[in-house]
């Protein structure tokens, strides 16, 4: 199932979810709100078996208080990351949905996965660097989401720019659960 197929489906089936984990800050525009519990993309239940450290909210940290230098480390990730990966769609090669951290070329996930990997390696905590699905114009996207103590941060393989979640044209559905994991949950936008 690819990741259009499981936005309509996330969709379908928040409408009839109920709430277990919600959280709203004071600055909406500036921070995600959530509520409930969503499917996890059936892709990243594969990857997160294969992937644990990827997958899980170690470090129990909620938001990074973002200095110059974090600002500076995230763009220099973001724009690496988009420069030296090229983008192919597992859909365009025959391929089903497959997660993984890429080498040399993947899709919109892979991207948002190699960020975090190497975000995690320069000492940022997996509970602040969620993988979060969206849509635009009805196609499916993921990106990493990263919280900060200024708001949610999107890095995104579409764009050099690290922005502000509210400041993008994407719709936002769900993301990786910051407490439990292998837990996804839906977005309010």
């Amino acid at each position: 199932m690819n990741v259009i197929r499981f936005v309509a489906l996330v969709a379908a089936v928040m409408a009839l979810a109920g709430c277990s984990e919600t959280m709203h800050t004071s600055d909406s525009s500036a921070m995600m709100a959530t509520a409930g519990y969503a499917f996890s993309p059936p892709a990243a239940r594969t990857f997160c078996a294969r992937q644990p450290r990827y997958c899980s909210p170690t470090g129990h940290v909620r938001e990074v208080k973002l200095t110059d230098r974090r600002l500076a480390e995230l763009q220099a990730v973001n724009s690496s990351v988009n420069a030296r990966i090229v983008a192919r769609n597992d859909s365009a090669s025959g391929s089903a949905d497959d997660w993984r951290i890429p080498t040399r070329e993947g899709d919109c996930e892979d991207f948002a996965i190699l960020k975090k990997s190497e975000l995690m390696k320069r000492g940022w905590p997996a509970s602040a660097l969620l993988l979060t699905v969206a849509t635009l114009g009805g196609a499916g996207h993921t990106v990493l989401t990263v919280r900060t103590d200024k708001g949610d941060l999107i890095l995104d393989n579409r764009s050099g720019a690290v922005r502000n979640w509210s400041q993008t044209s994407y719709r936002y559905f769900a993301r990786q659960s910051q407490s439990q994991s292998g837990k996804w949950v839906r977005i309010e936008s």
